[in-house]
């Protein structure tokens, strides 16, 4: 019987715990480890974080789940890898602490045949002083609690605003380096379009900042769309969406430092800015978990095993090489590391090779432009192809054989731009392949027959339906196996 532990319940290691109980579960030991006990649905906490959905509604409890498909669950997390063994245990073994409450502080060690690093993101407030809702001065989308602290600090300025006060709501990225501007990008409009419904539009300034060189990059070197028969720039079509709805919008910047009621942000030509606000929901940038590894000896081996940023090098190439030189080759295609071939990570644990948008420093050093998405969809495809080579191997597969490059996958991304049953609107966007393949796709970059964007009211419904959908599969329901990741 092999043991296979899984770090992480995200989207990517929930997908790869899923196909694996359902696939070896019988047969194997497969183990999920998570500091969480509950699963989100990360796209919705936008929705969360303007009241339209509760916290139930994008979260549900991990353990009853996987009990259905004999998979193990410990609510801990992960602090360091021991690929080689080493202390008291001489096979390969993880060291977790548990943050389970009943066990809360407690420390085990699991070993394991097969690891699966799917830590997902530190979601790195620190890197901007004053940033983030523990500590800081804003607001964040970027888990259930969080978004429902938006909620509230966004309500409170709504009733403020219906006794006649202006304000002024900042919405972006908080650091030179952040990646998600997708998630930012729906919240502003949420709340644009709750302002609207709340009758106090009039009453306030929507403002977006981004480290973007130009609205609509979202950290894929820009995009071109076939909108209505026309190639049009994902420029474009971003600021058009921002001047019908009044809203102004700052790029090519990094938030610097945050202050009650003020932020100080730095552009790409160098100057440095003030802006002030009453409402601010800043994207943080990503870190690698703080997740350490050691030989047999015990010797630290965490930077051979990760890259700086804490994300684990997988079988990219990771060779400096300026920007010109990048290739779809440069990506991953496996996620099996590279001395440690019964180890993989997946989703946003494991380590580009490098961005995806043309790096950018200001005159003083500081870099201003987005590190590459790989959340949502790359996320759970990566995650199933790491589950089905583990899979093979078990059943005597020398090779793998299932890879996920983003370099030849496709992504859609359905952004709402307002909650409403009738009046509710979502730009739905499809690219391929992620990462520009200009070999392949000399003009553009991407297939301009599979890369297209609307705008409109079904987008609303596909959006919706679409969370219940993902929410019905994750949860394992009958027939979840037959739906689309």
């Amino acid at each position: 019987m092999a043991r296979v532990l899984i770090l992480g319940a995200g989207i990517s290691g929930h997908t790869t715990a899923r196909y694996l109980g359902k696939w070896i579960g019988k047969e194997h030991e497969v183990t999920v480890v998570s500091p969480n006990a509950k699963w989100n649905w990360i796209p919705s906490n936008i929705w969360v974080g303007v009241g339209e959905m509760t916290e139930k509604q994008v979260t549900f409890e991990l353990e009853p789940i996987y009990r259905k498909i004999n998979v193990r669950f410990h609510q801990a997390r992960a602090v360091s890898i021991h690929p080689d063994g080493g202390g008291a245990m001489a096979e390969p073994h993880v060291t977790l602490e548990y943050t389970d409450p009943a066990r809360s502080g407690e420390q085990a060690a699991l070993p394991y045949d097969y690891l699966v690093n799917a830590t997902g993101p530190k979601l790195n407030f620190g890197a901007t002083p004053g940033l983030g809702p523990d500590g800081g001065y804003t607001t964040s989308v970027c888990t259930p609690q969080h978004a429902l602290h938006a909620n509230e600090q966004l309500q409170a300025a709504i009733a403020a605003m219906q006794q006649g006060e202006q304000k002024t709501f900042v919405i972006g990225t908080g650091h030179g380096m952040c990646t998600c501007q997708g998630a930012a990008f729906e919240y502003i409009y949420n709340v644009d379009h709750l302002l609207r419904d709340a009758g106090v539009r009039d009453k306030a300034r929507l403002v977006w900042i981004s480290n973007e060189y130009e609205l609509g990059d979202f950290g894929m070197g820009g995009v071109h769309i076939k909108r209505g028969g026309y190639i049009t720039n994902g420029k474009v079509f971003a600021e058009s969406l921002m001047v019908e709805r009044g809203i102004e919008w700052i790029v090519r910047a990094a938030v610097k430092k945050v202050e009650p009621g003020a932020l100080t942000y730095e552009l790409l030509d160098g100057s440095e800015h003030s802006l002030a606000f009453d409402f601010a929901m800043l994207i943080p940038p990503f870190a690698g978990q703080p997740l350490n590894a050691y030989d047999a000896a015990g010797t630290d081996i965490t930077e051979e095993m990760f890259a700086p940023n804490g994300f684990m090098k997988v079988d990219g190439d990771y060779r400096p090489k300026p920007y010109e030189e990048w290739s779809k080759a440069d990506w991953p295609s496996t996620y099996q590391t590279p001395k440690y071939r019964n180890i993989f990570a997946i989703g946003i644990a494991f380590a580009p090779p490098h961005p995806i948008s043309k790096p950018m420093k200001s005159p003083n050093g500081t870099p201003i432009s987005p590190t590459p998405p790989r959340t949502g969809m790359p996320s759970a495809a990566i995650g199933k192809a790491v589950a089905e080579n583990i899979r093979d191997l078990l059943g005597g597969a020398s090779e793998l054989s299932h890879t996920a490059s983003m370099a030849e996958m496709g992504a859609a991304c359905v952004a709402s731009t307002g909650f409403d049953i009738f009046n509710g609107t979502a730009a739905t966007m499809t690219v391929f392949p992620v990462v520009p393949d200009y070999e392949t796709y000399p003009e553009y970059g991407r297939d301009m027959d599979l890369t297209f964007g609307e705008i409109g009211l079904a987008g609303h419904w596909m959006k919706y339906i679409l969370h219940h959908v993902f929410m019905y599969q994750a949860k394992l329901r009958p027939g979840w196996s037959v739906l689309p990741d």
